[in-house]
């Protein structure tokens, strides 16, 4: 079984996906913030991680930017939740070191579709 690491501060946001995912059989762990993220990158290792953007205090660029420089989280796909879809916010996340971007509100098979693509489903 997959283990996701979904990072969203948002407690509706959080609530919702993590019900789906479940159901959909993933193992979970959660994270609040950025510093939890990394500290959950590093002691969960998980398959993927679902890193919403807007996050208080270290924001999901500077807590992605960090992953990737972590030898031991750097090779974990990490896709981008952002309420952000400018032009440019795309590229924006992968510059950061994302290896995909998906829009708020989350539209659920499609967001399903990319994780099962980095997992090899």
């Amino acid at each position: 079984m997959a283990k996701i690491l979904l990072v969203e501060d948002n407690e509706m946001n959080r609530d919702m996906l993590s019900r789906r995912l479940i159901k959909k059989g993933y193992d979970l762990v959660m994270a609040m913030d950025g510093e939890q993220a990394i500290e959950m990158a590093r002691s969960e290792s998980p398959d993927l991680i679902l890193m919403d953007i807007s996050l208080p205090g270290l924001d999901g660029w500077e807590a992605t930017r960090r992953l990737k420089a972590l030898p031991e989280t750097k090779a974990i796909p990490i896709i981008a939740l952002t309420a952000h879809a400018m032009a440019g916010d795309r590229e924006k996340c992968l510059e950061a070191g994302c290896n995909d971007y998906d829009t708020k509100p989350v539209e659920f098979p499609r967001l399903l579709g990319k994780i099962q693509e980095f997992l090899g489903k």
